[in-house]
């Protein structure tokens, strides 16, 4: 089955459908340059709205094995690969079309994904449409062009109502609110397995609720659309800082900053990979680094407030990839710690929210 993808200024790709039955998806279109990690990739929450073309020419080569997902559902909205290989997992038998056809995804094979990429880097992240029915095409580009492309996909991105994820052994050292706008399952299993309870809340959550809720610490996860459009989530991390500790992840990251008063830019093509060098200031290591986000803090604004710390930097493009307040228990990193692309690299960053809960406590009895 024929696909066609097309961006508004007329230019067009195409390709061979993998999936089943016939559709056409209106969706950004951003790239990954992972060579591994397409199960990850596709139940990955922060791509909600998003299409995404592997870099990488192979994918179903392993086929799908559900424990691999970070979500209980596929998140993207199609996949665009270069060759699909027909392969099953080999603890399940289940290969990435069947995956994709159950969840109702678009699967396209035999596009120039070179050409595509190179499109993208140098004109942007871009609205586009895949489709595999019959339609003109001067008709696809005119519902394009009038699409309204979701920018505040976070809000229902996670839970609507709170669940608990308990710790690996109990009793739980820690209890962890997590403002969940889009959280992969692996932060939370991270955090399991250092001792902490994990208690999903729905993103429009309210401070007082947070804080009345005997919470040790709140984790801000990572999530898919424009983080400035977010505004209820903002209000609720600036009644929180100083009053219990904060790490903040990806897009979570981004909203500390916004609430801490910093700026926010949306990237040309953004940063979709797991081979991203990540300096920490702190220490003068580089780390191997996981990242999805076509949003980041602007350096000047970070720079020129006195009362935050850069304590990472993106070595790809010197864009700030971690925080800390100097004087409240907060701090984020753009990048995903619970990935594993160096493969432990950024771990400890789990292992310094349990100390500042730690410490924090120790403070809080003392008081």
């Amino acid at each position: 089955m024929q696909a066609r993808l097309l961006f508004e200024d007329g230019l067009t790709f195409y390709g061979t459908a993998f999936t089943q039955p016939p559709r056409t998806v209106f969706a950004e279109l951003v790239f990954n340059t992972a060579m591994i990690g397409y199960e990850e990739i596709i139940t990955d929450p922060s791509y909600r709205g998003q299409m995404v073309v592997m870099t990488y020419p192979m994918a179903g080569n392993y086929g799908f094995d559900d424990t691999h997902a970070e979500s209980g559902s596929a998140c993207i909205e199609a996949l665009v690969v270069k060759t699909y290989i027909d392969m099953p997992a080999v603890a399940t038998g289940q290969t990435l079309k069947g995956y994709l056809d159950r969840q109702g995804i678009l699967g396209v094979e035999n596009m120039d994904t070179r050409a595509i990429v190179r499109y993208l880097r140098n004109f942007g992240a871009k609205r586009a449409v895949l489709t595999t029915q019959n339609m003109p095409d001067a008709l696809l580009i005119e519902q394009l062009k009038q699409w309204n492309m979701p920018t505040r996909l976070a809000e229902t991105a996670g839970n609507a109502r709170p669940q608990l994820f308990r710790a690996s052994t109990q009793p739980a050292c820690y209890s962890v609110a997590v403002i969940d706008t889009g959280v992969k399952l692996n932060m939370i299993h991270m955090l399991q397995q250092l001792g902490c309870n994990c208690t999903l809340l729905p993103p429009n959550s309210s401070a007082d609720a947070i804080l009345c809720g005997n919470f040790s610490g709140v984790l801000l996860a990572n999530g898919p659309g424009d983080p400035r459009q977010l505004h209820q989530p903002v209000q609720t991390i600036q009644q929180l800082l100083g009053k219990i500790p904060v790490f903040g992840i990806c897009l979570g990251h981004q909203l500390l900053g916004l609430a801490l008063g910093l700026e926010v830019v949306k990237l040309k093509f953004g940063h979709h990979g797991t081979n991203h060098p990540v300096k920490n200031l702190l220490t003068g290591k580089v780390e191997i680094t996981s990242h999805n986000h076509n949003y980041a803090l602007t350096l000047q604004s970070v720079q020129q407030c006195p009362q935050v710390q850069l304590t990472h930097l993106n070595l790809l493009d010197q864009t700030v990839a971690g925080i800390k307040h100097l004087t409240m228990p907060a701090f984020s990193v753009q990048y995903h710690p619970e990935a594993a692309p160096g493969p432990t690299d950024s771990h400890y960053l789990f292992t310094e929210f349990i100390n500042l809960m730690e410490i924090w406590s120790k403070t809080c009895s003392h008081l």
